[in-house]
Parts: structure tokens; sequence; C-alpha cells
């Protein structure tokens, strides 16, 4: 097909029209040139135009020049003439005698209008000799159609989705005249019960007694148009929160005729945006506990790594250092007492980042608050009574006994700082099941309680309780880490801390901690520590890229007898493993740069399996089971606990896993 869209007849020649020579011919030749609003042509039996008037020529854009003895195919588009649409509009011309259809064609410029064509078939004695075709140009008329068709189908769908809002007109002074049915469905009138009644019925009390139907009447009335948000009422009692909009209806010389009134129910919506503003607030509160926690989990970490040196050189000291100067006995205890201090401030600190090592267990709960009634009564001090109330059958609960012990301890000292004139603090514990709670997962937990009948707390207090470093007491007397440490520790066990308090009503602390089945209740106060039996010297590969912690494990080390070999990296750790096979043991640091104490440990037991490796660490960094089994020594710790560490390690062999 060319350009202009056209289709040639088989022959593909020009063929010349038949000339008109009467005088009534002439007339008629006038008359069809005349018409400039159809394009009317006569085509052959196979399609080819052989007559072509000023109509055509301006519809089509082609002169008759242009145009005769060319395919009548030339006006129709690329895939009608693909399909044979012209071929076989001709036949059906000649079999019916006329055929009228609307369709796209295509102008000599290759642009597009839509046509209304008649082809009516000429036959001389029952001879087909051609056919009259009249076509129209309707574009303008069927855009405006479409526009209509749009226009309609729009309206239609208003109507039938009107149903979202109440519709409904008043008169001045504010009588509801009619009705529809978002109206009825959202208010629950139906148009008898309330045309002819005052739009007010809709009001709650209160804003009736305010006068705001009024109000936002004449608002409307001198405005030309209110527009709010409150609660309305519907005809069962209950209410909705609506958004109002009320139009003043004027006639041509500005008299008020009524008003337009539109209502929705918003309520889900505005119950979403609630939750939505509460979830963004608990999201930023999130956000900012969670920054907090991972600068509180680094610094203590950091901190452990000092403490380490600190309470090894100090147990050096200790062992070196005359023992008859009480003096220096006395100042080497102190600097003990306040480093084991700030080891425990690191605690709290990792606490609340739940960051620490928990050493999870099934716990007893009467078991452990009894084993501490005398700990908690000394600290308490005498003015202060201590209750207990459990239940004949408790859960166990699954958690850290030493860490459970410190969150009550630091618990029951706030409710002794609550209550300076004395008081009673009572503990009580019972079994609870959450279904749906927003801190916790579905399912069985034991609800620890302590309640004091303290000062209580604003709530704005309360709202700030668990933030690290927050504290109502004075300068000295608090770290303000107490209540984040238990926070972090019972999220870190899959529980939740609630608090409630009131000014003057007291406190009561909440630990939500999930159940156990598993019997085997620990009393932790009853747990003893191990002796450690001393094993012969060994050879041991000592890895940390904190200079001064290292030297320190390397000195405590060879006080005990062993030899050590030190290295600041893993890369440097796998060189001189290589280079001295004789190694018995690895103890290295687990956070370290471009290669991680587990990497290192991997890399080891690849070469030599029987290879017992230590991991130090200052918190558990490591998610679970991550660590490969391998034993792991905390940060800060003391030469105790590295001879522990190393004589447990050689005696059991444990390796990495595979």
């Amino acid at each position: 097909m060319s350009v202009n869209g056209e289709c040639m007849n088989a022959a593909g020649m020009i063929k010349e029209a038949p000339l008109q020579g009467t005088t009534e011919g002439e007339r008629f030749r006038l008359l069809v040139e005349a018409v400039t609003d159809h394009a009317i042509f006569m085509l052959d039996p196979d399609g080819t135009v052989t007559s072509w008037n000023t109509g055509a020529e301006r519809i089509t854009g082609y002169k008759e020049s242009e145009i005769v003895g060319r395919s009548f195919a030339t006006f129709y588009e690329e895939a009608d003439c693909a399909a044979g649409i012209p071929q076989r509009v001709l036949s059906i011309a000649a079999r019916d005698g006329k055929l009228q259809a609307e369709g796209w064609r295509v102008r000599k410029d290759g642009s597009h209008f839509w046509a209304f064509v008649t082809i009516d078939a000429i036959h001389d004695n029952g001879e087909l000799i051609g056919f009259a075709e009249i076509t129209r140009d309707l574009t303008e008329r069927r855009e405006a159609e479409e526009e209509l068709r749009r226009s309609e189908e729009l309206f239609r769908r208003l109507v039938e989705g009107v149903t979202d809002y109440a519709i409904y007109m008043l008169d001045p002074a504010g009588i509801v005249s009619n009705w529809n049915a978002g109206a009825q469905r959202i208010k629950g009138y139906g148009p008898d019960e309330i045309v002819g009644r005052h739009f007010s019925i809709f009001y709650t009390d209160e804003d009736r007694d305010r006068g705001e139907p009024a109000r936002s009447l004449g608002i409307a009335e001198r405005e030309g148009r209110f527009e709010a948000e409150a609660w309305r009422q519907r005809r069962d009692g209950s209410r909705f929160w609506a958004n109002v909009v009320i139009d003043a209806i004027r006639d041509p010389s500005g008299r008020l005729v009524g008003f337009a009134k539109i209502t929705r129910d918003i309520t889900e919506r505005r119950q979403a945006q609630l939750a939505l503003d509460r979830t963004r607030e608990a999201l930023a509160h999130s956000q900012k506990i969670e920054a907090i926690g991972k600068l509180t989990g680094g610094v203590a970490h950091d901190f452990n790594n000092v403490l380490t040196v600190v309470l090894g050189s100090l147990d050096l000291l200790r062992r070196y250092l005359p023992h008859d100067d009480p003096r220096i006995t006395r100042l080497l205890d102190n600097a003990l007492q306040g480093a084991q201090r700030g080891a425990s401030l690191t605690q709290r600190m990792l606490a609340f980042a739940r960051r620490q090592q928990l050493d999870l267990r099934p716990v007893d709960l009467v078991e452990l608050t009894r084993g501490m009634r005398d700990l908690l009564q000394r600290s308490l001090g005498p003015q202060i009574a201590i209750e207990t109330r459990f239940p004949l059958a408790l859960d166990n609960v699954m958690a850290d006994p030493h860490q459970l012990e410190t969150a009550l301890l630091n618990l029951a000292i706030n409710a002794r700082d609550a209550m300076p004139a004395g008081g009673i603090l009572t503990i009580a514990a019972r079994n609870e099941a959450a279904a749906d709670n927003a801190g916790l997962r579905p399912g069985r937990y034991v609800r620890l309680s302590l309640r004091d009948t303290g000062e209580g707390m604003d709530a704005e207090t309360l709202a700030r309780a668990t933030e690290p470093f927050f504290t109502t007491k004075g300068t000295g007397k608090g770290t303000g880490l107490g209540l984040s440490m238990v926070h972090g520790m019972v999220e870190q066990l899959g529980g939740q801390l609630i608090l409630h308090s009131e000014p003057g009503e007291g406190t009561t602390a909440e630990i939500w901690l999930p159940a156990t089945e598993r019997p085997g209740a620990i009393n932790a106060s009853a747990i003893e520590t191990r002796l450690v039996e001393q094993g012969p010297p060994l050879t041991i590969l000592a890895v940390d890229d904190d200079a001064l912690v290292l030297a320190n494990t390397r000195a405590m080390l060879e006080d005990l007898g062993h030899t050590v070999v030190v290295a600041y990296s893993g890369e440097q750790a796998l060189d001189r493993f290589e280079r001295a096979p004789a190694i018995d043991l690895v103890i290295t640091d687990q956070a370290m740069p471009r290669m991680t104490g587990t990497e290192l440990a991997k890399k080891i037991a690849a070469l030599r399996p029987d290879v017992p490796i230590i991991l130090a660490t200052g918190y558990a960094e490591l998610p679970p089971a991550a660590d490969g089994g391998l034993p792991r020594l905390s940060k800060p710790f003391r030469q105790e606990a590295l001879a522990e560490a190393v004589a447990n390690a050689a005696s059991t062999g444990r390796r990495m896993l595979p």
C-alpha cells in the first residue's frame, strides 16, 4: 500500500470517466458538483473511482485529477485493506443493493476522519455497471457523542456511588426538604422520617447546647460555604465522625433559597489516622531507643576492653606486690571494686542495648524470689515491708537467672527510693496468656509484678522512665540505667516491661516473660563457682586488635605458666599459626576489622581441626549458633576467668563445629 493508503485494483491503470452529454445530465453534474458537505462519486464494478465532486475534494483532500482512476480503497486504513474490507463492502452492496456503514477513513495528508458511508449498486438491465458512494465527515459529531457518552458515564457513576455521601437540601431555616439513599445509609433515617424536621437532629447534645447548627448555617449564608469535621449522631444514637459541607443556594436575584448539605462518614479514616499517628510516635520512639542502644552498646563494648586491661593488671599487681602493707592492699581492693562497678555499669548498658550474652534456662520465679528475700530486705531497709503473693501453680520462665536477679534488685531499689518514709513492696506473679498485644507475641507468659506504695510518677515522667540515663534522683544517686537495663533484658528474652503509675498512688512494674513447660527450676543464688584446676603449660595464640588488651592477656597467660604468641589481626594470626605448628590453643577477639574472630576460627579449623579456640567478646554480637559452638570468654575478664576458660577448652577439646 502507498503512503496515502491506496489499494490499487488489479489493472493498476487510470480509467477515463464517461462524459454526460445531455442537458439534463449536465444539470445533474452541476448539482453534484455544488454539494460541498458530502463526497459524492462513482465507482466502476471493481471499485475504481470514475467521478469526483467538490465535496469529495474538500473532505478527502484529493483533486479529481489525483483520484479518478484509482481504487476507492485509497481511503481505507492499511489494516482494513489487509483484511479485505473494501472488497467486502462492494460485495455486500452488490448483493443487497445498498450498504451503509461508519468507520475511520484516511485523507490525502494521512489524517483520519470518521465517515458515514452509503454505497448504492447501479444496474443496467440487471447488469451491475458500478456503484454510487456518498461519504459524510462526522468526526465532530462523533467527538461530541463521545464526550456526551463520557459525561453520561461519569454522571452514572456519580449517581451509583452516591450512597457514600449523604446529599440533601435544607430550606433557609434548616428544615430538611429532600433525602438521598446515601443519607439514609449513613444516618439511618428514611425519607418519611426526616423530611420536614430540623437538621440539628444530627448534632450531638453538646454541639446543640453550644449552638453549632445555627452557627454553621450562619457561616454558610455569610461566606457561601461552611466545612467542618465533628461528631454527628445517627438515628440509633450511635456517633460517627463526619466531614460536613454546607453550600448556600441563591436565586438569580441573590436571595437565599436554601442550603445544599453533603455529609461523609469518615470514622474509619479518622481511626486509621489516629492509629497512624500512634504508630509514627512509637516508631520515632523505637528509632530513638535503637540509636541510643547502638551507641550505648558500642561504648560499652569499648569500655569492656579498657576494663579487661584494668582488671587483669590489678590481678597481676596484687600477686606481685607485698601483702604486708595494709595501705597497698586497701588501695588495690578499692581499685578492683571500682573496676568491678565499671563492669557492672557496662553490663547494664549492654542489657539496655540488648547485646549482653544471656545464659537462658528454666527459672522458678518463686524459688528465685525466695532466695533473694534476705538480699532484698537488706537493700530496702527496715522501714519497707516485703509481701509476696504467688499462686500454688506457677509456670517456669525461660530467662537468665543472674540477669533476672539483677532486674528484680533494680526494681526493688527504685521502689525503695520512691518510699522515703517507708511503705510496702508487694511482689506477685501469675500465669497469663497474650493473644493480641502490641509488644508480645501470642502465647503463654508469666507476669511478675512489683508494686510499691510510694510517690508515683506523672505521665511525663512515666513516658521517659525507661530512657537510658534518665533519672529523677539527685546528682550522684543514680546512673539512669536501672529501668533501661530491665527493659533491654526483658525485650531480649521476648517479653515486655510495663509500668503503671499515678502521682500519690504508687508504681507497679510488670515483667512479662515467656513461660516454659520444661522442669528444672534454678535457684540462681545457689549456683556455686567451680574450682579451676590448672592444666599443663600450653602454647597459646592470642589475637586482639587492641594492643593494651592483647598485652594484658599475654601477661596474665604467661603468669599462669603458658607460652604466648600474639597477633594484632586475623591475617597476622593465620600467618603466625602456620609458622608455629606447636600452638595448642587460640584465644581470639570477635570484633576485629577485616576478619572477625569467627571467620578466623573457621580458617584455623580448616588447617588444624584439633586446635581448641576461645572467642573473647565484649557483648553477644553473634546471632544464635553463628559462633559454631565455640566457648566464649566475656569481657571484661579477670585472670581467674581466663584460667578457667583455658582449662575448660583444653580439657574438653571444644573445637569449631562443622
